[in-house]
């Protein structure tokens, strides 16, 4: 059933947002809302290509304006609560605020192409698995670096620190932006999916993605399902190349150490991890 937020309503979603889309997804939109009858399986589409609109649309159907009993996870569920009347709306509103320099739209291109191409594997990945979640697995893979472009506005150097950040050394990855930042992109992405009114479980999985060494290497009790989650999380970054694409790495070195619990947490050899990328690159799932 779709519900029709008025102009203020809106207004007062589009307060503060501070994660910009990608220019190109807004103009598809647009061109697809010229049409005599816009597709909403297309537009929605193109939202669940991006953070930001994705996470937009989250906080307004988990907002108190639409009182739900469960709180939404799902963008695809997100838009048919909406309705295309309120979606195109909220999409005009964030078009009017969207405006970024050419070297600023550079710098992010990291950070979209890693989220999108996360969110994908990570969905692909719970259906082979044979697991429930399909859509929280794509939402936290489009989710989860979704404190980088608040540090990357608020520090000009950012992208430098994500590079030493990836670097070999025995720091988590946080560490290293702790030290240099006095912050770090997990716990502020954290705040960020409290802000969108997402699962406190999904909003616990993204701060706690760079801590998954401990997780995974001691025995201290854990919740089953996000740390599923975050198994599911890491492969998908190690299958997309995260280290290389955000980190400008050669080698995933945060994976090396690991990969041997993780996979056992999972059930998987190596043998078999191998055999999963392979048949999602046979399936254009995955591009190397």
């Amino acid at each position: 059933m779709e519900t029709s937020l008025d102009a203020k309503q809106i207004a007062a979603v589009l307060h503060g947002l501070s994660i910009p889309p990608q220019p190109q997804i807004l103009v598809d939109i647009q061109i697809e809302q010229l049409m005599p009858n816009p597709d909403m399986a297309r537009i929605t589409q193109l939202i669940r290509k991006d953070p930001g609109l994705s996470g937009t649309m989250l906080k307004v159907v988990n907002s108190v304006h639409f009182a739900l009993k469960n709180t939404i996870s799902s963008i695809q569920q997100a838009v048919q609560i909406l309705g295309l009347s309120t979606v195109l709306n909220i999409l005009n509103g964030i078009s009017i605020k969207s405006e970024m320099d050419d070297a600023t739209i550079v710098q992010m291109t990291r950070f979209w192409d890693t989220a999108c191409d996360i969110a994908n594997i990570s969905a692909a990945l719970a259906k082979h698995l044979g697991l429930n979640g399909a859509d929280e697995a794509y939402a936290l893979g489009l989710f989860h670096n979704c404190g980088v472009p608040l540090l990357l506005s608020r520090f000009p150097n950012y992208l430098e620190v994500v590079n030493q950040s990836y670097l070999p050394h025995d720091e988590r990855i946080i560490d290293i932006e702790n030290r240099l930042l006095n912050t770090n992109h997990a716990v502020v992405g954290y705040y960020v999916a409290r802000s969108w009114h997402l699962p406190v479980r999904m909003c616990e999985a993204i701060a706690e993605h760079h801590n998954v060494e401990s997780i995974f290497l001691t025995n201290e009790p854990y919740s089953h399902d996000k740390k599923t989650a975050l198994a599911i999380l890491k492969m998908a970054e190690h299958l997309c190349r995260n280290y290389s694409a955000l980190g400008e790495q050669n080698e995933d070195h945060e994976w090396e150490k690991i990969e041997v619990p993780l996979l056992s947490y999972m059930g998987l050899s190596e043998d078999a991890f191998a055999n999963l990328r392979d048949d999602f690159v046979e399936k254009n799932l995955l591009i190397v």
